[in-house]
């Protein structure tokens, strides 16, 4: 296994595609996206473009589907949910098939939606992630982050790093795919016994605080409270993994 990590969607390379692909939005999306399928919910599909979220999400009726919408941390107007996983109870999403579109995850599901593999990953359910990659062991595989717009962001690079920090042996230097594999280590090392601080710290955290949304960051600094483990299973569609 060769291992990468990208902190955004556009700082991966150009016309390459890994065999497999851990996308990573901590705050929040793919937190939401394992807590909804943790309690229920049929499917998540993502979007990057609102407007084709709600041409495909009318297919369906009402009362079968969720439509999730989120930017710059405040909950679209039309939508039913914005991207708080605290929202994605049993009762509100048991059954129902989502629809998600948020300001910075869904670009990455998007960037490696042709990938083999494609799993959603975040601090909640973070070991589930490695189990399935030390089972299967594939070949090329991408720890990609969402950061904020573009850019760089602590929380999805910490978890990159709790991942990689259980994969990588550093006696192996074939496995390492780029220097951000070990600057990510680094940083879940510093920091693991600390995440939420570190997550109040981050810029984004900040967003999130003077939203009053306290207690999603303390959710989504949660280590694996799920062994939930979100995979594609048609191109920008995520189910539960058999």
């Amino acid at each position: 296994m060769k291992i990468s990590v990208y902190y955004t969607p556009e700082s991966t390379p150009e016309n390459e595609i890994p065999d497999c692909a851990v996308v990573i939005d901590v705050l929040r999306a793919t937190t939401t996206i394992v807590t909804a399928l943790n309690n229920g919910a049929k499917s998540v599909k993502a979007y990057s473009n609102l407007d084709l979220l709600t041409k495909e999400s009318n297919l369906l009726p009402p009362e079968s589907r969720l439509r999730l919408g989120e930017r710059g941390g405040k909950k679209v107007d039309f939508c039913d949910l914005g991207n708080s996983p605290l929202d994605c109870t049993v009762e509100t999403v048991s059954g129902k098939q989502l629809f998600i579109s948020t300001t910075n995850g869904t670009r990455s599901l998007q960037r490696v939606q042709e990938a083999k593999t494609v799993i959603a990953g975040a601090m909640i359910n973070f070991q589930a992630v490695v189990d399935y990659l030390q089972e299967k062991q594939p070949e090329t595989l991408w720890l990609l982050g969402s950061g904020w717009e573009g850019g760089y962001s602590l929380e999805d690079t910490v978890c990159a790093g709790a991942i990689a920090s259980l994969l990588v042996d550093t006696g192996k230097p074939d496995m390492i795919g780029n220097d951000e594999v070990i600057a990510s280590i680094a940083l879940y090392q510093q920091w693991q016994d600390k995440l939420l601080d570190l997550f109040k710290l981050s810029s984004h955290g900040q967003r999130l605080l003077r939203l009053a949304l306290d207690d999603d960051l303390k959710y989504c600094s949660q280590k694996n409270i799920t062994d939930t483990l979100p995979i594609q299973t048609s191109l920008g569609l995520v189910s539960l993994s058999n």
